[in-house]
C-alpha cells in the first residue's frame, strides 16, 4: 500500500519535523526536496520518511506542493553521517540538511549543472598577440592567459582577472564569451604525470606503503616536520587511488591555501580536478558537487564544507593540517571537520589520512594510544637543514614599531646576503588601541568588552569582534585634548615603519584587510614566490602551507599574551604557530633562522619549544591535560547564551545547571562549571554568559545532552535569551 504521509525536516530553529499529506500525482522517495506549505509561506524541506501513521489529525493536514527531485540529493550513508551530525552537535536536523546542500539547491534551482561562462581568443585577437598590448598589462596578462585554452570565468577569477577587463576585450572583439555546461564523464587515459614524481626518502616511502596496504577503513596520523614533503605523500597516496578509478577528497583548513595546492596537484594528474571553498558562487558550487557527485572529477579539494560533498566511488580522505582551528565550525552546525572527515571515511569504509607537523593533542594521544596509525617524516625533504632558533630577551630595549635593535641588525644581515625575511604579527590595523595621553581615556567599542582597533590606511577604527566602525576621533571624549596617541603595533603599523626602515628593500603585507578582492591573495603569494618583495608582513595567513625558498629568517614579534591565557588550549595554539611559522624559514638549500621577541624568555613553554621541539612540548602538555581531566581525557561542552539584560542570561544558565544535575544520567564522572560571564562579557551590544559540562566519557556526555535538550527547551528563560550548546569546543571565549 503506498505511503500517504511524508515526515519533512524544514530549516527553522525547531528539534522536530513535519508531516504532510502525499497527493495522489507525486511519487516522493526519502532524502529528496519538497515545497511545503509553512505559516502563511512556502519552505523547502527534505523528506525524511514515508508512513501511513500519523500523531495529528491526517484531516488536518496540509498536502505537500511540489516534489523537486528523482532520486535523494545523497547518498545513503552520507545522508546517514549528516543526520549522525545534526545528533552529535545538538543542531536541527531541518536546518543539518539545509547547511549540507549547496546555496543553489537551497534555493529551489534543479540539481543539474548550471551554464558557465567560457571565455576563448577570437581570430583578431590571435594577430593582436603578434601586435602587443603596450601599456595595457592587465589586457595582455588576458591575452596570453587565454593564448592556449579557453577558461572559465571563475578560473580567471582565481588569476585576479577582473571582469571589467573581459569587458572591455570583449568590446574590442579580441576575446569572445559564450555559456556551456561542462561535463567530463570521460577521464583521460594518460592519469599521472611521471615527470612531476619525486623522490620518496625512506620514511615517505614507508608512510605511502604503509596507507596503500590498508584495507578498509584506518585512520593514520602523518606526523611530519614542516618542510618535509607531506604534500609529496599525499599525491602519491592519491596516484594509487586514481589508478583504481577511485575518488580522491583533500580537505584544506583555509581558502589562502587552496590556488598553491590546487597548482600542484593539477601539474601532477591528468584527471579533472574541483575545489570547494567560500570563494566560489552558488552556480560555481554547485557545479563542483553535482562533478563529484557524477564522478566527472578524479580529486575534490576544499576547505571544511566540502567535506559534505556527495561521490561516486570515494577512495581515500585527507585532511592537510589537521590541528588547525579552522576547521572547526563556529556557529550554525558547529561540527570540526576533521571528527566528521573520521566518521565519513569510517561510513565510506576507506583510510583516512591527518596530516600535520603539529598534531592536536586529542589526535596525538589517539596516535600514541595506538587508535590511529602513527607515521613519521623526520626529515626535511629535499636535504633542507633544521632551522636555528634564538630568541631575544626585550625587557629594557627600545622597541621600534614593535622591532628591537638586534633584530634589525639581523633583518639587514639576511636581506643584504639577498634573501627573504618574514616578520609575524598576529595583529590587524595600525594599532590595537587609540588613548588620550593626557587622562589616559581609550576609544572603546560601545557594543563590546573591548577597545577600538585604528586603521590608518582607511581612516578609521574598527571593533575586529563585532565589525562596527567609525571615522577617527581627533579628540578625547573624556578631557577634550586633541593629543591621540596609538598604543600597541598592527601590521599597517609595521608596514609603514620597514618602509623608512629599509627603504632599499620592497615589503608586502598579507592579512585579511588586503587580502579581500578575489584573486589578490595568490597574486600576492606569486609576487613573493618571484622575488619582487624581500621583506613580508603576515599575519596567521602567512603562517602555513606556503613554501618561500628564499626565506631565510623568520621572527615572531609579539607572543607574550598567549603565555598567560586563561584558554586551556593557549599553549597548545602557541606552539603550534611557532612550529609553523618557524617552519617557513629554510625550506630549501638556505639555511635557516627563527628568532622569537619575548619579554619572559625563560618562560617553561618557550624553552621546551626552542631545545626540544613540538614533540616534548605535546608529551608534557598531554600529562597536564591528564591530571586536570581536560580534552582528550574528558569531553566538554559548552553552553553560551546571550541577552540584552545579564540577569536572563545567567537565570537561563542556571536552570540549565539545575536541570543537567538533576538528570538520572548525571554522575560522579559529570561536573558542571558557572555559569560564569564570558571572558569577552559584552559583545554585539549582548551580554554573554556560558557554562561548561565536562564529562569524562564522551558518550555519557552525549547520551545526558540528547535526553536533557527536550527538558531544556522548555525552560521559562530558554525563550527570552538566545542560545546554543557548543560541543567540544575549540574557543571558550
Amino acid at each position: 500500500m503506498r505511503p500517504t504521509i511524508a515526515r519533512v525536516a524544514l530549516p527553522v530553529p525547531l528539534d522536530k519535523e513535519f508531516e504532510y499529506l502525499i497527493p495522489s500525482h507525486l511519487f516522493p522517495v526519502v532524502g529528496v526536496r519538497a515545497w511545503v506549505p509553512f505559516g502563511p509561506k512556502k519552505r523547502l524541506g527534505v523528506i525524511t520518511a514515508l508512513t501511513h501513521q500519523s500523531e495529528y489529525d491526517i484531516n488536518k493536514l496540509k498536502p505537500l506542493t511540489e516534489v523537486l527531485d528523482l532520486e535523494p540529493i545523497w547518498p545513503e550513508k552520507l545522508y546517514k553521517l549528516i543526520y549522525w551530525a545534526s545528533r552529535f552537535y545538538q543542531y536541527p536536523l531541518g536546518e543539518t540538511l539545509n547547511g549540507a546542500m549547496p546555496g543553489a539547491l537551497r534555493k529551489g534551482k534543479p540539481a543539474h549543472k548550471q551554464p558557465q561562462k567560457i571565455w576563448q581568443l577570437t581570430e583578431s585577437g590571435r594577430n593582436q598577440l603578434m601586435q602587443g598590448f603596450g601599456r595595457a598589462v592587465q589586457q595582455a596578462k588576458v591575452m596570453h592567459t587565454l593564448q592556449y585554452a579557453a577558461l572559465a570565468q571563475h578560473e580567471l577569477a582565481t588569476l585576479d582577472i577582473s571582469s571589467s577587463v573581459l569587458k572591455t576585450l570583449e568590446q574590442k572583439q579580441w576575446v569572445t564569451c559564450s555559456e556551456s555546461i561542462e561535463i567530463n564523464d570521460q577521464w583521460p587515459s594518460k592519469l599521472i604525470n611521471e615527470e612531476d614524481k619525486r623522490q620518496l626518502n625512506h620514511e615517505q616511502m614507508l608512510s605511502v606503503v604503509t596507507v596503500n596496504h590498508i584495507e578498509g577503513y584506518e585512520c593514520a596520523l602523518l606526523d611530519g616536520v614542516t618542510g618535509s614533503g607531506k604534500t609529496e605523500v599525499y599525491l602519491q597516496l592519491i596516484e594509487s587511488v586514481i589508478q583504481q578509478g577511485q575518488q580522491a577528497l583533500v580537505l584544506v583548513p583555509e581558502i589562502g591555501l587552496t590556488p598553491q595546492t590546487i597548482n600542484r596537484f593539477k601539474r601532477r594528474f591528468n584527471v579533472p580536478i574541483e575545489t570547494i571553498h567560500s570563494g566560489l558562487n552558488d552556480s560555481e558550487r554547485l557545479n563542483a558537487w553535482l562533478a563529484a557527485k557524477n564522478k566527472e572529477c578524479g580529486i575534490l579539494i576544499g576547505t571544511r564544507s566540502a567535506l559534505l560533498t556527495p561521490f561516486a566511488n570515494l577512495g581515500i580522505v585527507i585532511v592537510d593540517e589537521e590541528h588547525d582551528s579552522s576547521y572547526k565550525q563556529q556557529d550554525s552546525l558547529r561540527y570540526h571537520a576533521r571528527d566528521m572527515a573520521i566518521m565519513r571515511a569510517h561510513s565510506e569504509n576507506v583510510p583516512v589520512v591527518l596530516g600535520s607537523a603539529t598534531p592536536s593533542l586529542e589526535t596525538l594521544n589517539n596516535a600514541l594510544s595506538g587508535k590511529y596509525l602513527h607515521l613519521k617524516l623526520t626529515e626535511r625533504a629535499g636535504g633542507a637543514s633544521p632551522t636555528k632558533n634564538s630568541v631575544i630577551d626585550v625587557k629594557g630595549l627600545y622597541l621600534e614599531s614593535g622591532l628591537s635593535a638586534p633584530l634589525i641588525a639581523q633583518m639587514r644581515k639576511h636581506l643584504q646576503q639577498g634573501n627573504q625575511v618574514m616578520l609575524f604579527l598576529n595583529r590587524r590595523g595600525f594599532s590595537p588601541a587609540l588613548m588620550c595621553h593626557e587622562c589616559g581615556w581609550i576609544a572603546e567599542c560601545s557594543r563590546c568588552d573591548a577597545y577600538y582597533t585604528f586603521h590608518q590606511g582607511s581612516s578609521e577604527m574598527r571593533c575586529h569582534h563585532c565589525g562596527s566602525q567609525k571615522p577617527v576621533v581627533h579628540q578625547c571624549h573624556s578631557c577634550g585634548s586633541t593629543h591621540l596617541v596609538t598604543v600597541g603595533v598592527g601590521t599597517e603599523q609595521l608596514e609603514a615603519h620597514l618602509e623608512t626602515l629599509f627603504p632599499e628593500f620592497k615589503t608586502i603585507r598579507i592579512d585579511r584587510d588586503n587580502t579581500r578582492r578575489k584573486g589578490s591573495l595568490e597574486s600576492a603569494l606569486e609576487s613573493i614566490r618571484n622575488g619582487e618583495y624581500q621583506i613580508l608582513i603576515g599575519t596567521q595567513m602567512l603562517a602555513k602551507g606556503h613554501h618561500f625558498p628564499d626565506v631565510t629568517l623568520v621572527a615572531l614579534l609579539d607572543v607574550d599574551s598567549s603565555l598567560y591565557s586563561s584558554d586551556f588550549r593557549a599553549s597548545e595554539k602557541l606552539a603550534q604557530l611557532f612550529i609553523q611559522v618557524a617552519g617557513r624559514a629554510g625550506r630549501a638549500s638556505k639555511p635557516g633562522h627563527v628568532v622569537l621577541q619575548t619579554h619572559h624568555p625563560e618562560h617553561s613553554l618557550l624553552q621546551a619549544l626552542l631545545h626540544k621541539g613540538y614533540p616534548e612540548f605535546a608529551q608534557s602538555a598531554l600529562m597536564e591535560r591528564r591530571v586536570a581531566q581536560l580534552p582528550p581525557y574528558a569531553s566538554l561542552s559548552l553552553f553560551r547564551a546571550e541577552s540584552n539584560h545579564s540577569q536572563l542570561a545567567e537565570d537561563f544558565l542556571r536552570q540549565v545547571r539545575q536541570t543537567l544535575e538533576a538528570h538520572p544520567l548525571f554522575d560522579q564522572q559529570c561536573w558542571v562549571l558557572g555559569p560564569t560571564p564570558a571572558p569577552m562579557a559584552k559583545r554585539a551590544g549582548k551580554s554573554r554568559w556560558q557554562l561548561i559540562l565536562q564529562c569524562q566519557l564522551r558518550s555519557t556526555m552525549q547520551k545526558l545532552l540528547m535526553s536533557a535538550k527536550p527538558a531544556l527547551d522548555m525552560l521559562p528563560n530558554a525563550k527570552k535569551v538566545r542560545w546554543h550548546i557548543d560541543v567540544e569546543p575549540m574557543d571558550l571565549s
